[in-house]
């Protein structure tokens, strides 16, 4: 039997000079060992607006200093997901461009979730044998222009 599954999610787009802000996913996340975005679930009852604030700070201790709302991206994939069974799976993903002081330097505060490591990787290593991405990244870099502030690095 397939397990179906749907899951609203809020990420962050940071940018600091040639580089972007990413995560990456912990042995007890999946796909484990790949980067991402900062973001994830959006809670019951919790506005996207406010989880990207939350999610941020949980991965990465950085505060929102503004976020503005840019894209929905989402993947469907039906294939072996999590605990090796097959998968129905909806990914809806709210993509915020976010301003963050580029000053502080990023750590993982949620220690034992679904992030394990966040650092600011070059925008030509994206994608790269040391930073497998997931699609959402990859339709990020293909529009990366619209998460730029004006006036920004």
């Amino acid at each position: 039997m397939t397990r179906r599954t749907q899951r609203l999610g809020a990420y962050a787009v940071a940018l600091r000079d040639s580089r972007i802000l990413l995560t990456r996913i912990s042995p007890v996340g999946f796909p484990a060992g790949s980067w991402t975005l900062p973001g994830g679930g959006v809670d019951h009852g919790e506005s996207p607006h406010d989880a990207v604030r939350r999610e941020l700070h949980e991965e990465t201790g950085l505060a929102a200093l503004d976020a503005r709302l840019v894209d929905v991206h989402d993947v469907h994939v039906v294939d072996v997901g999590r605990d090796d069974a097959y998968e129905d799976y909806h990914g809806v993903h709210v993509l915020y461009a976010v301003q963050v002081d580029v000053d502080q330097e990023p750590h993982v505060v949620d220690v034992g979730g679904s992030t394990d490591l966040v650092r600011w990787v070059e925008l030509a290593e994206v994608g790269g044998p040391d930073y497998p991405v997931l699609p959402m990244v990859q339709h990020v870099l293909r529009t990366l222009e619209r998460y730029r502030w004006a006036g920004a690095a």
